[in-house]
């Protein structure tokens, strides 16, 4: 799931939600993995989007290849201009910021980019008609006009410190896009915009297939083609890297340790703002328990998912915030402690039966825990967590699915899940947390409710003063220990084989929402082949 898709919550934010096809069998590069030239690059990944629209959240967060925001993110994900000439002008009570816009941009079409494109992207993501779920995120936008064709002048209801980060949002044109439904046109999967790439085909749950834009304002790519294979099971993604079949994939750290004595590949790690939970549904008659989300919470050994499921390849997760990021609220860290766990459960009569499960008012401390058909790591996740729960009382029936499958019965039932998004803190924790949004498809898939929470968030995107925000997202992440909505598992590392073929790879530090606009080839139009 995904926060951001929970995009997987995501994608997404994946950015909206992710959607999870079945993996083809068919060669996904026309002109096979690895050419010689070097001008060429098969990759495979694990989802694909349910739209190429930014309209509806495709890209929201950079990279997305066929379109440019006004920003960007560097390799230390720091912001620079894309679209725009210059970082914003912002207006000292942080109401107003002033783009000036790059001259002589095209969109892939041929037509040019101006202002008018800018302004229709981000009114039509706040028309109520548009199906876009992280809109949310640009909740303090008051209103957007240009000032000519090469000036932009965004307005806000109240100063928000993340809003220059919200507009490395891809511009889709006006021209094409406002002639369709936002929702269902063919812009949806034959996007046209102003970046480095060229979509050539989408075969869902299949390949996404690119071609270098020879008139990008930022130089043509030297890799000429460059495909997306969806395949979202890990063993096949590194059973077709080994057979050559693919130049690069996203593999779990067990599969990409068969790849340490080949010479000919390398392997990239990405530190990540990507966390595994299980959610635990208000509306259960077992999760609806504060007692029973508590116990869960200490009952379950992270240390020993981070070190047998991740192979080192991670850390303990006590929220969204990475204990290593600035915004962690040191102190809020659950040790492992199953003798806790039993007394929580003790002291709120949940009292064991015959079996060694727990039962309260005639309810056993049972419930059903759905992870994601072929996902090695969510299904490791869900076992381990099941495991640690019986310990304590609590049985937990672990059952594979689709998404189709999952997403009807979330509101009831436990998910293994995944979010997280690098940056400012409010744009995981707000889709995620806020009572608003409970479930709002996958936003606050568990239905979380904390009136201390919400008015902590509410604060935290209202203000910017660092202290102040601060100590709301402090308040969040205390009140998630009294009162948790979710138990978070580990914050994964992300990690990639890649051919040796090509100079310029790197990796940022990441979202949930990994492999498709993350992974080394973030930036793949800046790589040139090896002589």
């Amino acid at each position: 799931m995904t926060a951001r898709s929970i995009r997987g919550m995501a994608a997404a934010t994946l950015a909206g939600a992710l959607a999870i096809t079945a993996a083809a069998c068919s060669n996904p590069g026309a002109s096979g993995a690895g050419s010689a030239a070097g001008e060429s690059a098969v990759v495979g990944i694990a989802y694909e989007p349910e739209s190429l629209s930014p309209l509806l959240g495709y890209g929201k967060d950079g990279n997305s290849k066929i379109f440019d925001g006004l920003l960007a993110f560097d390799g230390d994900m720091k912001l620079k201009p894309a679209l725009a000439v210059a970082l914003p002008r912002v207006s000292a009570d942080g109401l107003t910021y002033t783009y000036k816009l790059r001259k002589g941009v095209k969109f892939s079409d041929g037509k040019p980019f101006t202002a008018k494109d800018v302004v229709f992207t981000y009114r039509t993501i706040l028309d109520k008609k548009t199906n876009n779920a992280s809109k949310t995120e640009l909740d303090a936008l008051r209103d957007v006009k240009a000032a000519g064709d090469d000036t932009v002048v965004f307005t806000l209801k109240y100063p928000y410190a993340a809003f220059a980060e919200r507009t490395v949002l891809g511009i889709a044109p006006e021209h094409i896009a406002a002639k369709q439904d936002v929702n269902s046109g063919p812009f949806t999967t034959r996007p046209v915009g102003t970046g480095p790439y060229v979509l050539t085909g989408w075969s869902k749950g299949e390949k996404i297939s690119f071609k270098a834009n020879p008139h990008y304002w930022g130089g043509a790519p030297k890799v000429k083609k460059f495909t997306m294979a969806i395949i979202k099971d890990d063993d096949v993604r590194a059973t077709r890297l080994r057979s050559g079949d693919l130049d690069g994939a996203i593999l779990p750290p067990n599969l990409a340790k068969g790849f340490k004595g080949d010479s000919a590949k390398k392997t990239y790690e990405a530190t990540t703002y990507d966390y595994r939970l299980v959610t635990l549904p208000t509306h259960n008659k077992v999760t609806g328990d504060t007692a029973v989300r508590r116990a869960l919470d200490v009952a379950v050994d992270r240390r020993a998912m981070v070190d047998q499921i991740l192979e080192g390849a991670g850390k303990p997760a006590y929220g969204p915030v990475p204990t290593d990021s600035e915004w962690f609220t040191k102190g809020t860290e659950r040790p492992h402690d199953l003798a806790k766990a039993k007394r929580i459960l003790d002291d709120a009569g949940w009292k064991p039966g015959p079996d060694g499960i727990r039962v309260k008012d005639g309810v056993r401390a049972t419930f059903p825990l759905w992870y994601l058909s072929g996902d090695k790591l969510r299904q490791d996740h869900a076992l381990a967590y099941a495991s640690d729960a019986k310990k304590a009382g609590i049985d937990i029936k672990t059952q594979a699915g689709t998404w189709e499958v999952i997403e009807p019965r979330m509101k009831h039932d436990a998910v293994l899940a995944g979010g997280g998004s690098p940056g400012d803190p409010d744009f995981d924790q707000y889709l995620l947390l806020t009572s608003s949004l409970g479930g709002d498809g996958f936003n606050n898939m568990a239905w979380y409710d904390n009136p201390a929470v919400d008015k902590a968030l509410e604060t935290g995107r209202t203000t910017n003063d660092k202290a102040a925000r601060k100590a709301a997202y402090d308040t969040v992440q205390r009140e998630l220990v009294k009162n948790p909505g979710y138990t978070f598992l580990t914050h994964i590392d992300h990690v990639y084989v890649v051919d040796d073929a090509w100079n310029g790879l790197s990796t940022q530090v990441e979202p949930h929402d990994h492999g498709l606009a993350a992974g080394p080839w973030w930036n793949v139009e800046d790589w040139t082949p090896k002589k």
